[in-house]
């Protein structure tokens, strides 16, 4: 067989040039008719490729994932990038999913991604080093695809180049999101912030007997117990029997559950109706959820409840809200209350929805209103200092600091990102998130021979942030326990009102009942 190649293909110069020919003809023709996914996925911007329909990557170069809502902003972190790429730099990723499908997702992406630039763009003008990169970093739809993004960001945490010192954003409490969290501050002890996920299981338990679950782990936004307790304290003592708790059981949404935990009541004998259940498909799919709400609203009817407790994503309520307005219950009112997951609720809401919920034409007061936690609110700090000379400190400092923030975006300095909506909480909190990466790293940074802190030294830092070194965010000082959970930060209990068909801020709850104390000093045990 050799003898028989060796005769007709290569024992002449002719034979092996017109084998050669023959050879480089037939890889041509591969590369132009065999698609790249055979040899390897698409590529859709560096350091972004194409697995499973979704482009799963980190960028920190200007693209948009295809999210027009965030194109802007993109663009802008790319020229903050650029500016300071040659001079002593730490990086931060922002990881959450990049390419939601509603609008009204994509337009709280926009509000994410805009509060991270925002404090990027302070922090690199503060005249203190290192200066900060910011890169997104997409996991895919619920984060299912999170294994390749942290794999991605370990290398760029071993580079000195790039010097990731820490990894923000998650925006979904999630059974993903707890793999990525353990993962990146167990295995590879890159410090983590968490901005928007509330759920408990994302928080490192109190006292000094406990290990942490995730080392290295700080938040800025109180968990679902402590927003629970917030508005407890907010509203006062309510008879069980006028309160009742609606809540969805679908699996590996870690929002719910401890949201359904932090409301439940569950001690023996209680007086007050059982817990009304509804099972949704999805996140953001209704389902044949409003067939259940129909059922449940009629068992409430009949019941002394008018708090309505619900756990359940911002898709569920909105509906749930309807149908339960919908129930004719001989003028009977009633007030729904969440989380901050709703946050957003008013951007899913048509007339027809404002219509139903405020129930007879001319009445007094609405048939329905949802009031939840949010995180922030740009009204909450003069309203609540409103006719004090001196307001205290734990509310003239956020005050300053909103007024600074909402400077830098009336006169668009940081350049034009898209419409900014302070009123959904998420830019403010997700500002304050990279502003306290920013104090940990400086404070690091003065403690190290370099310009450039090792990752331990970061995430030392977290407990660190209490008193001198508080942080007064837009959304309230940040002072971390020794476990990196806000101490005592406060809530905006904010109300949907049907009559002005706008997001009202009612007042501020605070977790402990109590204002924080002064200079933000955490007590002993925490």
């Amino acid at each position: 067989m050799l003898n028989w190649l060796y005769n007709h293909l290569w024992a002449t110069r002719l034979k092996k040039a017109v084998s050669i020919l023959a050879a480089a003809a037939v890889v041509t023709a591969v590369a132009i008719l065999v698609p790249r996914s055979v040899g390897g996925p698409d590529t859709c911007a560096d350091g972004v490729e194409k697995h499973g329909g979704e482009c799963i990557g980190v960028n920190g170069s200007g693209y948009d994932f295809g999210t027009p809502e965030i194109t802007a902003v993109s663009a802008a972190i790319a020229a903050e990038n650029r500016r300071v790429d040659d001079r002593p730099h730490i990086t931060v990723a922002m990881m959450l999913p990049l390419q939601p499908e509603s609008d009204a997702e994509r337009k709280q992406l926009r509000s994410d991604v805009q509060g991270a630039y925002l404090a990027q763009y302070r922090a690199n003008r503060a005249e203190q080093k290192p200066l900060l990169r910011l890169v997104l970093a997409n996991p895919g739809r619920n984060y299912g695809q999170q294994e390749r993004i942290v794999d991605r960001l370990a290398a760029l945490a071993s580079s000195t180049r790039h010097n990731l010192r820490a990894v923000t954003g998650f925006n979904l409490s999630l059974r993903n999101t707890v793999a990525a969290v353990d993962r990146l501050t167990n295995e590879l002890r890159i410090p983590v912030l968490i901005s928007r996920a509330s759920a408990d299981e994302l928080a490192n338990a109190e006292g000094r007997e406990r290990t942490p679950r995730f080392r290295g782990l700080a938040r800025v936004i109180p968990t679902n117990r402590q927003q629970a307790e917030a508005l407890a304290a907010f509203h006062g003592d309510l008879n069980d029997d006028e309160t009742v708790l609606v809540r969805d059981t679908r699996p590996d949404d870690v929002y719910v559950a401890s949201l359904a935990r932090a409301f439940s009541r569950d001690e023996p004998g209680r007086a007050g109706a059982k817990d009304q259940e509804f099972l949704s498909p999805s996140i953001s799919d209704p389902g044949e959820t409003g067939n259940d709400f129909s059922l449940i609203g009629h068992n409430i009817c009949q019941s002394r409840a008018t708090v309505v407790y619900f756990a359940g994503r911002p898709v569920h309520l909105r509906l749930f809200a309807l149908k339960l307005a919908e129930v004719p219950c001989h003028g009977k009112k009633y007030k729904v209350v969440s989380g901050s997951g709703a946050a957003t609720l008013d951007r899913y809401m048509s007339d027809a929805d404002w219509k139903k919920l405020l129930g007879d034409e001319g009445a007094k007061e609405p048939t329905v209103t949802v009031q939840y936690t949010a995180p922030g609110h740009p009204a909450a700090w003069s309203a609540a200092a409103r006719g004090a000379k001196n307001p205290p400190a734990h509310l003239a400092e956020p005050g300053r600091e909103l007024r600074e923030l909402r400077r830098l975006v009336a006169r668009e300095e940081a350049g034009d990102i898209g419409p900014v909506d302070l009123d959904d909480s998420r830019t403010m909190l997700v500002h304050d998130g990279v502003r306290t990466i920013t104090q940990a790293v400086f404070l690091a940074n003065a403690q190290s021979a370099g310009t450039v802190p090792p990752r331990e030294r970061v995430s030392a830092q977290w407990s660190r942030l209490e008193s001198a070194h508080r942080v007064a965010g837009t959304s309230g000082w940040v002072c971390l326990t020794n476990a990196g959970n806000p101490y005592d930060k406060p809530v905006a209990v904010v109300e949907l009102d049907p009559r002005t068909r706008k997001l009202r801020f009612v007042g501020l709850g605070w977790p402990e009942g109590r204002a924080q104390p002064k200079d933000c000093v955490v007590p002993s045990g925490t």
